[in-house]
């Protein structure tokens, strides 16, 4: 195989076409994965880590690409980032309150979307719809818009009472998803919930918590060209040499003919990639 480039892993750049198309992005190099579907490629674990943010040597990454210290004081890494409604802004305890003003006060998108089956999540409006490529989302809907992302975290946690929200990445990846009527399912949550969404509407105001009737199902269209049988989990941690037949790309899985393996766990990892 012939050594294409080598450098700091991070999720890969993907972007809607009639197909999604990936890209693998190691430091400045961007290759275009499709091109290589069908083919035989490896990825090589160089055997270093460098912290995304401060750029030192870790011997463990912490979610997805930073050092421990990092980990502990960045805002990105605080526990209201995987919950959002656990936000403590206002209590004056935010790590980082520029931070927070920057990236929680502003629009935010509750939505559904069907990866594994139906799920509720959000999202910011720039991470649309990157956000649903990442989940390997074979559809999506917004469903509420709202002014930050405390009060997404606050619909979403309603929402969850009633749907799953995450997403059962083997079953995703088996590619044994049935295409569903997510706005079927929208104006069933809505009635569902709609007592608790007029809690929050009269809470924060009718303009701080948006619904969104006349959106459109999103239809992305993954390049696998077989989906597995059976799903094997391979691991720079346990294998630093991955390798096979390039079958596909879903979310921000390689599907490869040995096992299938989550690029974005490994951000901020050397790693050399070969075809």
């Amino acid at each position: 195989m012939e050594v294409i480039a080598q450098g700091t892993l991070v999720k890969m750049p993907a972007k809607i076409a009639p197909q999604i198309c990936y890209q693998l992005k190691l430091g400045d190099h961007l290759i275009d994965l499709n091109s290589y579907l069908g083919q035989p490629v490896k990825l090589s674990f160089l055997g270093q880590i460098n912290c995304t943010h401060c750029g030192r040597k870790t011997s463990k990454s912490f979610a997805q690409g930073y050092c421990y210290p990092c980990f502990k004081k960045l805002p990105q890494c605080d526990l209201c980032i995987m919950s959002p409604e656990k936000c403590h802004y206002e209590q004056g305890t935010c790590r980082d309150p520029s931070w927070g003003e920057q990236f929680c006060f502003q629009s935010h998108y509750v939505y559904l979307a069907n990866s594994s089956g139906v799920k509720v999540g959000i999202t910011r409006g720039t991470q649309i719809p990157t956000r649903w490529i990442d989940q390997g989302a074979i559809q999506a809907l917004p469903v509420l818009r709202v002014d930050t992302r405390f009060q997404s975290g606050l619909v979403e946690q309603i929402f969850a009472a009633h749907v799953t929200d995450k997403t059962n990445w083997r079953a995703m990846l088996k590619g044994q998803v049935d295409r569903l009527d997510l706005q079927a399912e929208r104006d069933r949550l809505m009635t569902l919930c709609q007592e608790e969404l007029t809690l929050l509407e009269n809470r924060f105001g009718l303009q701080a918590i948006q619904r969104l009737p006349e959106a459109e199902v999103v239809e992305l269209d993954y390049p696998v060209l077989n989906f597995p049988a059976k799903v094997t989990s391979l691991s720079f941690d346990k294998t630093p040499v991955v390798e096979g037949v390039l079958q596909g790309i879903k979310g921000q899985y390689l599907i490869l003919d040995t096992g299938v393996i989550n690029l974005r766990k490994f951000t901020a990892y050397q790693v050399e990639f070969s075809a």
